[in-house]
């Protein structure tokens, strides 16, 4: 997943001795998923069938999930399963004879993060069985935090109705009863009713030329971790890209998703060659409405997308190379908890780079590479140092406050660090035979650095010890020895803010249009804070940045407005908290007023009015940060 989520929200309660002795000390276990009720090592999922309505006027799924279940405990008789406001009808154990006997199932303690777990029990006659299906009959609800139903008025065609999902990173458990931790892989197959004039997509083998019924069909043949689970309904149509590669869109984004995207054919070729086999079949895109919380989704064959990147310049598709690169390391190889997702997060940064530089060249890569340093330096102002090591103690909190610059860009700067120790081919072929070795399992932290220890710090020219790799994977902060991106075009757009707002260099001297976004963006962040509101107004006027297409253009802009309070921008900047709903563009915004000293209830009046078309999860984001009352829905 593409977004960088700000950790400012953690707070002191996360404790975490930095040290392995200090780490078992207490029984914490890293290896344990604390943000799942499943009682994995008695029972394990290998498969889920799925039987499912898709009702738009209820803002429900109903059906069935049958899980096809291993005991690993002969003396176990409960299996325990995540749910998250699922109404739950009757309860089904099948045997290997056919036969099906009802079960008794009852509710845990409910908990506000995690949900509710579901406890079944075996009946007598499967006492003895290792192996059976348990069917689960159930009903989502309109306020599932996964599913987010919208009225035709919030797509771009006005005329249908949309429904998508978001499973990452526990919420796949409020739209199936099912073990809802990255532990476990399953394999899934999936019977879905929609109203005939939509199309249904899952994250499993859509096929291109499927026809419009109401009625759809889904395999997935190759085991993938709860969070992976994924499905969309709306008046959406294919377009291809390239052989094995195509997009979906609501009709009136196609031509421009078609026109953004183009390079994806040759992403996927490229990524073949630097990381090995695509294991997948086909790599598709659906490109969703504006309220699509994050950047992308690296669903498996089916990459959700925010139109947010839709800039008409091809300028944001890193997003692409990002969702694209999780074929690897995510959805072949995923971390084995949430702790661990700086194994999905930051290799995947770090993959998107290296693929960047083939498609495009290494001088843009570069500048995004400084951005992201700087917005990791930022985060680590804040972050409790509890939470800075790649890999800390998580046994408390929310798993989607997990995701951040930590993961990603200390994580990215990690692996940059270990190519620039070993050199790009051996380090290359330390990640070929990695994702060879762990396809299709998971993997925590530990059993990262022990591979890595086997394959390439043992080696006698190596310059790097087990130390200082532990010092990046469990200490706060950043080591000494930790590589800084440069980038010549960036510092040159720093020159340039320096020098206008100085007076040295009129506005027409910018070079605006020969910039990247990158650029404009540093441009941006580095004018001085002091700079009067009559020289704003001077900038906007004469670059229109309260008036840009680009989405990170106008994030970096709006942000800036709100510091300053640079309020004849208010009214556009509003316009773009209405227009997206991804959360990387608008909390940040929504944060800057409520901290600069006076606009805190405009923010709350903004967010009242704008809410209602945010995805669960933004909403709840934001909420939290104007600590107002979150919607749900």
């Amino acid at each position: 997943m593409r977004e960088k989520l700000s950790l400012t929200i953690l707070v002191a309660m996360f404790l975490c001795a930095c040290s392995e002795k200090a780490r078992h000390a207490d029984a914490y276990d890293p290896a344990h998923d604390y943000f799942s009720f499943a009682n994995t090592e008695q029972f394990v999922t290998q498969h889920i069938a799925l039987d499912l309505v898709v009702d738009f006027d209820t803002r429900e799924l109903r059906g069935s999930a049958t899980l096809a279940m291993q005991r690993l405990d002969s003396a176990a008789m409960d299996i325990v399963l995540d749910t998250r406001d699922l109404d739950i009808g009757d309860v089904r154990i099948s045997l290997a004879d056919g036969e099906s006997v009802a079960a008794e199932y009852r509710f845990g303690e409910s908990d506000k993060i995690k949900g509710t777990p579901l406890i079944v029990s075996l009946p007598e006659t499967a006492a003895a069985a290792m192996e059976f299906g348990l069917r689960v009959e159930y009903t989502t609800s309109p306020e599932s935090t996964a599913l987010q139903w919208l009225p035709p008025k919030l797509t771009a065609g006005g005329k249908h109705p949309m429904m998508f999902s978001q499973s990452q990173a526990i919420h796949a458990r409020s739209w199936v009863p099912l073990q809802d931790t990255p532990s476990v892989r399953i394999t899934y197959e999936a019977k879905i009713r929609t109203p005939p004039e939509l199309l249904a997509v899952m994250s499993a083998n859509n096929d291109p030329l499927t026809p419009r019924s109401g009625d759809y069909d889904f395999e997935m043949p190759q085991p993938i971790p709860s969070y992976l689970l994924a499905i969309a309904v709306g008046n959406i149509y294919f377009a291809p890209l390239g052989e094995q590669t195509g997009v979906y869109a609501e009709p009136e984004l196609l031509d421009a998703s078609v026109f953004e995207f183009a390079d994806t054919q040759e992403m996927l070729d490229q990524a073949e060659i630097l990381f090995g086999p695509y294991e997948w079949g086909r790599y598709d895109l659906l490109v969703l409405p504006p309220s699509f919380p994050y950047g992308g989704m690296e669903n498996p064959r089916l990459s959700f997308i925010t139109p947010s990147l839709l800039a008409g310049d091809r300028s944001l598709v890193s997003v692409i190379a990002h969702e694209l690169a999780h074929s690897w390391s995510g959805n072949l190889v995923t971390n084995a908890t949430w702790r661990d997702g700086w194994l999905n997060e930051g290799m995947t940064s770090y993959l998107e780079s290296r693929l960047m530089e083939v498609i495009y060249d290494k001088a843009r890569v570069d500048e995004e590479r400084v951005l992201t340093y700087q917005e990791l330096l930022l985060d680590l102002e804040t972050v409790p140092l509890a939470m800075q090591a790649l890999a800390p103690r998580l046994d408390v909190g929310d798993a989607d406050d997990f995701q951040g610059t930590i993961h990603y860009s200390k994580g990215q700067l990690f692996l940059q660090y270990l190519e620039n120790s070993f050199g790009r081919s051996a380090f290359d072929r330390f990640l070929f035979s990695y994702f060879d070795t762990f396809a299709f399992q998971t993997i925590t932290t530990e059993r990262f650095l022990d591979y890595l220890d086997e394959g390439l710090l043992q080696a006698e020219s190596s310059t790097v010890s087990r130390a200082d790799v532990e010092e990046w994977l469990y200490q706060p902060g950043l080591p000494d020895d930790a590589p800084v991106p440069a980038s010549a075009t960036l510092d040159e757009a720093k020159a340039l803010a320096t020098a206008w707002a100085a007076g040295n260099v009129d506005i027409t001297e910018i070079p605006l249009a020969r910039w990247s976004p990158q650029a404009t963006v540093h441009f941006i962040n580095s004018l001085p804070a002091d700079l009067p509101n009559d020289r704003l107004a001077e900038l906007d006027a004469g670059l229109g940045f309260s008036d840009t297409r680009n989405a990170e253009i106008g994030r970096t802009w709006f942000i800036q407005v709100a510091k300053r309070r640079f309020t004849p921008a208010y009214e556009k900047l509003e316009r773009h908290l209405n227009r997206f709903g991804r959360s990387r563009l608008i909390y940040p915004v929504y944060l800057a007023l409520a901290e600069n000293g006076a606009d805190l209830e405009l923010a709350r009046a903004i967010f009242a009015k704008a809410r209602a078309a945010y995805h669960p999860l933004t909403d709840a984001r934001i909420a939290r940060a104007l600590e107002t009352e979150s919607t749900g829905s």
